[in-house]
């Protein structure tokens, strides 16, 4: 029988993700480690014997969340061993030591290893930790996973860790340096998603601009694109989050030419106005912003632009919010993600001075969210009437067919509904607020 501990059998484990795409990659990989290793995986809302939450540590909001599941965990079966790991285990496993409840603590780097440390563990005094050092981390593994909740759609980590140093911003403290997933590896792993039915992969990094610069000979994400394409290993291939000053004329030769990557990218803006921008450590400025932006829209006109913006910042006056809107209004964003700004313990932006208002950051943040429903309402309007090919995705209980287009449109679809996952044309018909419908044409 599989234990956790000397004296507790061990057959249910529950798990569940917060944050970012790598964390709910990598939340698939410890899964399907556990499933092979013999445990028995049921839904976090289900009495577990064993309660993973693999954290977020980006806002303070997402530190207490963390705080919330574990107590949450705890209420479902108090007998349940807790394990925590993640970006806020990373960062601040002192502190998760204590919240009661909590048995393990394991840092980014000590994820991998779950299911056999889930064996090993004893039942010692208090709650054990194993936090590595993250920022000795030089090198980052191929994690190969066999399946995907999402069944069309797979994540595939190519890229860990940050080098950038923005002001505000703990990720490098809870990822490392940047270090990126040898091609080899990454190409068999969306050889292998493909090959297991999956009809999109998503690469995903923390800093995925800066993918291949460390490995020898050095490469780069344009140069990965190519050869994934080359080599027909996939269908459809979306890029998560990539950097403003990434954005170079061979990336946008790239997307412009491919069959297969998508149209849609997520650039993070952060700030319009030049002083914040540099109050936060980032490297250009709105002009130089817009001078990347531009191109890739000329070359891609149906791309989906979506952006990340933090109303609050240290010192942000009316005229520096004022100048964020400005420039995102004049440009064809898609989306926006908006954050009010958090201050993190670690992080240079926690200790400047000028410190907004809450309910000023507060009035910010609703005024950016009403501009992004504006623009995402506006980008949606653009393709009514015109045919997209649209991938069928999972259905949700009893709700309606869905469908994802390439430049990230979500569509409820109607009429005859296909059997398996390929793509499939699809009308435009109407759009009413974020719902876009389609009507399914004859292939």
């Amino acid at each position: 029988m599989d234990r956790v501990c000397s004296d507790i059998p061990v057959k249910r484990v529950a798990i569940t993700t917060l944050g970012c795409k790598i964390n709910q990659f990598e939340t698939a990989a410890m899964t399907e480690s556990l499933a092979k290793a013999g445990f028995r995986l049921v839904p976090f809302a289900d009495e577990a014997d064993i309660y993973v939450i693999n954290t977020c540590t980006v806002t303070a909001r997402t530190d207490a969340e963390s705080r919330r599941l574990i107590r949450r965990a705890g209420r479902r079966n108090p007998a349940a061993r807790v394990v925590v790991t993640g970006c806020y285990a990373q960062v601040a496993p002192d502190t998760l030591r204590q919240v009661p409840g909590v048995h393990l603590v394991l840092g980014n780097a000590e994820k991998k290893g779950i299911a056999e440390l889930l064996r090993e563990v004893a039942d010692p005094a208090g709650p054990r930790v194993l936090v590595s050092d993250i920022g000795r981390e030089r090198t980052a593994e191929g994690l190969r996973l066999e399946s995907f909740a999402e069944h069309t759609r797979a994540f595939l980590q190519v890229q860990n860790g940050c080098d950038a140093g923005c002001t505000y911003c703990i990720v490098p403290h809870a990822r490392g340096p940047s270090r990126s997933v040898p091609a080899e590896d990454v190409l068999a792993g969306v050889a292998a998603f493909t090959t297991r039915g999956f009809r999109e992969v998503v690469l995903t990094g923390i800093h995925l601009g800066a993918y291949g610069l460390d490995l020898t000979p050095a490469t780069n994400l344009a140069g990965l694109l190519r050869e994934i394409e080359e080599r027909g290993l996939t269908q459809r291939l979306r890029l998560g989050s990539v950097e403003p000053l990434e954005i170079d004329g061979e990336l946008v030769q790239v997307l412009a030419a491919s069959r297969i990557v998508c149209p849609h990218l997520h650039i993070p803006l952060q700030s319009g106005s030049d002083r914040v921008l540099a109050q936060m450590n980032r490297s250009y400025t709105a002009a130089g912003f817009r001078a990347r932006v531009e191109p890739l829209i000329a070359a891609l006109p149906d791309l989906c632009l979506g952006m990340d913006v933090i109303a609050g910042f240290p010192g942000e006056s009316d005229e520096d919010f004022a100048a964020t809107v400005r420039l995102v209004e004049s440009l064809p964003v898609a989306y926006l993600h908006v954050f009010p700004f958090s201050p993190r313990p670690g992080t240079l932006a926690a200790n400047l001075a000028g410190r907004v208002p809450g309910a000023v950051v507060k009035e910010r943040v609703q005024a950016l969210r009403r501009l992004s429903d504006e623009k995402r309402l506006t980008f949606h309007r653009r393709f009514l009437g015109r045919e997209l090919p649209v991938l069928p995705l999972q259905r949700q209980g009893d709700g309606p067919q869905q469908g994802l287009s390439r430049n990230y449109l979500t569509v409820r679809l109607e009429g005859e509904h296909l059997p398996d996952s390929r793509e499939i044309p699809v009308r435009i018909t109407a759009v009413a607020g974020d719902r876009v419908t389609g009507t399914i044409l004859s292939p």
